[in-house]
């Protein structure tokens, strides 16, 4: 029998047991030992080739797998896709029961559990390793491959109680891992691992190996692909700011060049501030200085449309300038209160940039530490800081109008200021209704003169009252220590009282008006002056600072700084409802009252002297306080009454 035997069972793949076929044969002829010995060396020549061809083979199929590995990697672009697929081709290679993967976290210093293939225990995918703890942790500390046939016998690396617990939980005995390297740059640790014992060969440990560096590879790429998206999406997002920083400094440009072109036309507050909603949306309201609207709508800042402030008292004359600081004092804005605006707008001022004070901007100016404007915006949507800026250039543009109005407004003030001079001093001087004629005001018409004492600021106080004479076709100068004023109206009380209540606030110091009036024509304005003035004083001298009063409100005294006040007038308001009681019934309450007076508030000398019993004195004075009020028995009211007693009895 020939070796040609040996040739045909490799021709044919035959498994090992059939190569001892030849060799029992010839035994059984009866070969001779030379025979036998020359088959027996055929035999195992024909085993090794048997071997080394099967060896290349499976390598042939492992570089295949390794090169299609390869192929599958580098088609993957997301990163958790390229590490299952690692995973996940490394248990088909191996043939093992589980593969995972292990990648070091630089935040923590040690490895976590990233991915795994036929894993079933919640806890071993959760596992964290310390750098040199447990096989894996020895792995990543060495940059070498480890195997163990029996992980729970080896004592060759540190067993930890959790990673212990873990490996037992998953059933794990026979692990093998190997490091994912960049250069000399551990990123973690590959293993393949089965549930029973099994030694790993060197070839399955280089084989394990090679797609550990694919894979390595493979996850750099990912990373770096991340990176570029990342790095193209932050490309395009400072692109898209780009574009849109441009489109907002092109708006700004415009609105800038349109609010310059409203001042060179002469335009107003109120066509600047249709130009910052046109260009910014929402709604805008301009505040003067003492934060009183003098544009927009307040209402509409809350987004509810209901008025922002209360009504005022009825007795008063109607003023819009006064209805819209009241409104201001007292508004609420989108959460925001008056207060809090005021506080925004002082902030504005000391940066000097717009301030946000819940979903309001607010932006505003001064000029020499005094605030000539605010403009509160309550946007749409979101303002960029470009969008601030506009905001800014709003209230600087604002604020230039507004000088420049002063200005106009100081000029013609001081042409009817010294009008009104003329009057009070001159009365009798040629043209006096002319020069009235030609700044707007009838002298004809009926006009109260209103005096007005205060400690505060002259310029500031003097500005405020030639814009309220100019807004109400007036006259207001600066004379002295006082400001007057020359109005439309007839009702002098109620004057007095709103110019002092205004003023005050607007100075943040009392105000005290006295008011004389109508007068019609030149010639009865000094004379009212000097009433005024009077009363003025009066109410100062009576402790009453911060009021305003006419002669009429004045009571008794009013008698006395007055001109030719008329008793009866006095009488009226003092006694009027007792006098017209007793007409109509034929009571004493007269008699009653001053002989109550007489008797220095003694109810039975009262009816001593009034030969009447105690009660009826009582139920003559309770009616009395019916009629008259409560308060007729306080110090000042009967203070009045004894008076206007006295008086009614003089004239009787």
């Amino acid at each position: 029998m020939s070796a040609r035997v040996f040739l045909e069972l490799l021709a044919r793949e035959a498994s090992a047991v059939e190569f001892e076929g030849p060799v029992l044969a010839a035994r059984t002829s009866g070969a001779d030992a030379a025979t036998l010995a020359e088959l027996e060396e055929t035999k195992l020549a024909a085993l090794k080739v048997r071997a080394l061809m099967r060896r290349r083979a499976r390598r042939e199929a492992e570089l295949s797998a390794l090169f299609d590995t390869a192929g599958d990697l580098a088609g993957l672009r997301n990163l958790d896709a390229v590490l299952e697929a690692i995973v996940r081709r490394a248990r088909q290679l191996l043939g093992t029961d589980a593969a995972y993967m292990t990648l070091h976290d630089p935040d923590r210093g040690d490895t976590r559990m990233r991915v795994t293939d036929g894993s079933v225990s919640a806890k071993f995918r959760a596992l964290r390793l310390a750098m040199g703890a447990g096989l894996g942790g020895l792995v990543a500390q060495t940059a070498t491959p480890y195997a163990t046939a029996d992980y729970f016998a080896d004592e060759r690396f540190r067993h930890m109680s959790h990673i212990d617990d873990a490996v037992k939980e998953e059933g794990l005995v026979a692990i093998l891992g190997v490091p994912l390297k960049l250069g000399a740059r551990v990123i973690g640790v590959l293993f393949a691992a089965n549930r029973s014992v099994r030694p790993f060969t060197q070839d399955e440990v280089v084989l394990l190996g090679s797609l550990a560096a694919h894979a390595a590879v493979a996850i750099d790429n990912a990373r770096l692909l991340q990176e570029t998206r990342n790095a193209l999406e932050e490309l395009s997002e400072a692109n898209r700011q780009v574009s849109a920083h441009s489109e907002a400094v092109e708006r700004a440009a415009l609105a800038h060049d349109r609010m310059t072109g409203l001042v060179l036309r002469g335009g107003g507050v109120e066509d600047v501030a249709a130009v910052v909603t046109e260009v910014l949306g929402g709604s805008l309201v301009v505040l003067d200085g003492a934060g009183r609207p003098i544009a927009g709508d307040l209402s509409r800042l809350d987004g509810t449309g209901r008025p922002a402030g209360g009504a005022r008292d009825g007795t008063e004359e109607t003023d819009p300038g006064a209805t819209a600081g009241a409104t201001a004092a007292g508004m609420t804005t989108a959460g925001v209160t008056a207060a809090a605006i005021a506080d925004a707008a002082q902030s504005s001022r000391a940066l000097g940039r717009t301030v946000r004070k819940g979903d309001l901007l607010v932006a505003s100016v001064d000029v020499g530490a005094e605030p000539l404007c605010t403009l509160v915006l309550r946007a749409d949507g979101r303002v960029a800081a470009t969008d601030q800026r506009i905001l800014e250039r709003a209230a600087l543009v604002t604020a230039l109008l507004l000088l420049f109005r002063r200005t106009v407004a100081e000029a013609e003030g001081r042409v009817r200021g010294e009008l009104l001079d003329d009057l009070i001093s001159r009365p009798g001087l040629d043209g006096l209704a002319d020069r009235a004629r030609r700044v707007g005001v009838d002298l004809d018409s009926g006009h109260v003169v209103v005096v007005v004492r205060h400690d505060g600021q002259r310029e500031r106080a003097a500005f405020w009252a030639s814009s309220r004479a100019t807004l109400e076709h007036g006259l207001a100068a600066q004379r002295g220590d006082e400001l007057v004023l020359l109005l439309p109206g007839d009702r002098p009380g109620p004057l007095a009282k709103r110019i002092a209540a205004e003023l005050s606030a607007s100075l943040g110091r009392p105000a005290t008006a006295g008011a004389c009036g109508p007068v019609h024509g030149p010639a009865g304005v000094a004379a009212a002056h000097d009433e005024a003035r009077r009363c003025a004083d009066a109410l100062r001298a009576l402790g009453r600072a911060g009021e305003g009063a006419g002669a009429a409100e004045l009571g008794f005294v009013g008698l006395l700084v007055g001109d030719g006040r008329d008793i009866e007038t006095y009488l009226r308001s003092a006694l009027g409802p007792v006098l017209d009681y007793d007409a109509r019934r034929g009571t004493a309450l007269v008699r009653t009252l001053t002989a109550y007076f007489g008797a220095g508030g003694s109810l039975s000398r009262t009816a001593e002297a009034l030969h009447i019993h105690v009660n009826t004195v009582t139920q003559r004075l309770d009616r009395i306080g019916q009629l008259l009020g409560a308060d007729w028995q306080d110090p000042e009211r009967a203070l009045e009454i004894q008076l206007a007693l006295r008086l009614h009895r003089l004239r009787g």
